[in-house]
């Protein structure tokens, strides 16, 4: 997939994901060891847009599991077609039991969700298991079959094994720890908040538009609110978002009118908002 770890970098660059050095290292590990990648951190770090990204340049096909409070083997794994079961029972009731129930549980019956299908593909394919942090602890055992030996097993059926290994990316905002099972077979990268350099470099990627010295007072200013104690810290899609604002609004400065005036795009919380106007003092920036 990826030839050098500047392979990495450039490759995402193309496709708008600048990549810090540890996040390409580690990215062309996975790939060249054949691993799956465990992605931490915030939300809105750009954990997903990763995995998005490494379809994209690998010109694979992206099947998505989104994880959930209650997300179990039907939606994860697979499950069967009842109610075309249903009438296929109906159509043979001459058949014997035997005779039906082999026909029943058949290909034909079966309905592949986002892990099956991405273990049966003849194709190049990245299998995002998003926000797996959400998802209970019994999911994970779903999960550690296909992360260590790259198949799943359908009781009825056999054993279906992967004859091409997907590019496995799990991302987790660290809402509650996921078990030693999971880590262990899996590749980590913490994602934070990047770097100011790095930061710059993203918004004038995704905002072109916005000059120079207004991308400089807008990273510092974030900056400035992430080193607050806020209930959710801008992320560097809000940051983007700001940034997208700012340029629709016209701004030539990010004076206190401006800032007070959008803060709402990157404090989702009342609290937060407040503590910042009271806080922030553009003056020492």
């Amino acid at each position: 997939m990826f030839t050098s770890v500047d392979d990495v970098s450039a490759r995402l660059a193309e496709t708008g994901y600048l990549a810090s050095p540890a996040v390409a290292t580690t990215v062309f590990l996975a790939a060249r060891l054949g691993k799956p990648l465990l992605v931490e951190g915030p939300a809105g770090v750009g954990k997903t847009e990763l995995a998005k990204a490494v379809a994209q340049v690998a010109a694979a096909r992206l099947v998505r599991l989104q994880c959930y409070e209650g997300v179990d083997e039907s939606r994860a794994l697979y499950e069967w077609n009842h109610a075309k079961q249903l009438l296929r029972i109906s159509a043979g009731r001459d058949e014997s039991w035997d005779e039906t129930r082999t026909d029943i549980f058949s290909e034909e019956f079966l309905l592949p969700r986002p892990l099956l299908t991405a273990i049966r593909g003849d194709e190049p394919t990245v299998l995002l298991i998003d926000e797996t942090d959400k998802a209970d602890v019994e999911m994970e055992g779903l999960l550690l079959e296909v992360l260590s030996d790259f198949q799943i097993t359908v009781p009825e059926l056999g054993t279906v094994t992967a004859t091409r290994r997907p590019f496995v990316v799990l991302t987790s905002n660290a809402g509650r720890e996921l078990s030693e099972a999971l880590r262990r077979r899996c590749l980590f990268l913490h994602i934070g908040f990047p770097e100011p350099e790095l930061e710059r470099r993203i918004v004038r990627l995704k905002v072109p538009g916005l000059s120079e010295a207004l991308t400089e007072s807008l990273v510092r200013v974030v900056g400035a609110l992430r080193a607050m104690d806020l209930r959710k810290a801008p992320s560097v899609a809000e940051t983007v978002d700001w940034a997208r604002t700012l340029l629709a609004l016209g701004a030539d400065t990010l004076d206190e009118q401006v800032v007070g005036d959008s803060l709402g795009v990157i404090l989702k919380h009342r609290d937060d908002i407040q503590k910042a106007a009271a806080k922030l003092d553009l003056d020492t920036l």
